[in-house]
């Protein structure tokens, strides 16, 4: 499938992340299945789990979404745990799969696991792609809200500009809550000249386990209105599905009025919430096929 054109209006792309069961081995390849079916820009593969397996995990999958699906694949690499020979490696065998699309981070630091030396920052790792396959297109992570270790905006703005001078092309935010906290960020990148497509992230939440364990890890501002769901519904789940669904409904709505370069959907391996969302907000993106997006995320 071809990515959109710059006449085509906002992508809506999703990302998954690869099991660590042989039952999720089994789920994923029908997660799959429903998602081709929404016929989505592209398809994501995190590095989530084990850092030391991303060949035979995010590369395998990658090379699957690219090639049984037939849908553009986006291979995250995590800088922290790869060494140059490791990624000259997955270059080659990404190559051969026709996958030469790249999320590059940094990685969240697990204590347990020691990093590796080679690459600091995502923007190292970016450098090191660009230099080895200058024709891979590689894409960064960012925080509208700021990066957890960062002092304050102004630093954060200052290193994803280094970042976006390294190669990023395009960058994919991290789930937020407020939209009016994105379109400010997009307001600071424009001020820093960060001329690259900006990705609206974005998580539904459907289950009392997920926002619980949000509530504790994530650095994202609640809204009221947000909140306002999660002390209602806590403890009904079919209510609480419905509601999550809805917001992030809304929060697409809202994303796609108002010009967004694209909206990448986290979708936690649930193809049917994917396509629930999809269906409610699909025509939003036919509304806009005949207006030119600010910028082609992939030529």
């Amino acid at each position: 499938m071809n990515s959109k054109s710059s006449s085509a209006g906002p992508t809506f792309s999703f990302e998954i992340f690869p099991p660590n069961t042989q039952v999720g081995a089994e789920k994923i390849i029908t997660t799959l299945g429903a998602l081709q079916g929404l016929s989505p820009d592209f398809i994501s593969v995190t590095c989530s789990g084990d850092k030391t397996k991303i060949e035979q995990t995010t590369i395998k999958l990658a090379d699957y979404v690219a090639n049984q699906l037939h849908i553009p694949a986006v291979a995250h690499l995590p800088a922290a745990y790869l060494d140059k020979p490791q990624v000259a490696r997955i270059l080659q065998k990404l190559e051969a799969a026709g996958v030469t699309r790249i999320l590059a981070l940094r990685g969240d630091i697990d204590p347990a696991v020691a990093p590796k030396n080679d690459f600091h920052y995502a923007d190292d790792l970016v450098r090191f792609i660009k230099k080895c396959a200058p024709h891979f297109e590689v894409s960064g992570a960012c925080y509208p809200e700021v990066h957890p270790e960062s002092f304050n905006q102004l630093s954060d703005i200052r290193f994803l500009k280094q970042k976006t001078a390294a190669g990023c092309k395009h960058l994919t935010t991290q789930l937020f809550f407020d939209n009016e906290i994105f379109f400010d960020f997009e307001e600071r990148c424009r001020l820093a000249e960060i001329n690259v497509p900006v990705l609206a992230g974005v998580m539904p939440i459907t289950n009392r386990k997920q926002a619980l364990r949000l509530i504790k890890t994530s650095a994202a501002k609640l809204p009221r209105k947000f909140t306002a769901i999660l002390d209602r519904y806590e403890h009904d789940p079919a209510a609480l599905r419905d509601a999550g669904i809805a917001y992030a409904v809304d929060q697409i709505a809202d994303l796609v009025t108002q010009g967004v370069a694209g909206v990448h959907l986290y979708t936690m391996n649930n193809a049917e919430t994917a396509r629930t969302i999809f269906n409610a907000t699909r025509s939003l993106f036919r509304a806009c096929q005949n207006e030119p997006a600010p910028q082609v995320l992939f030529a």
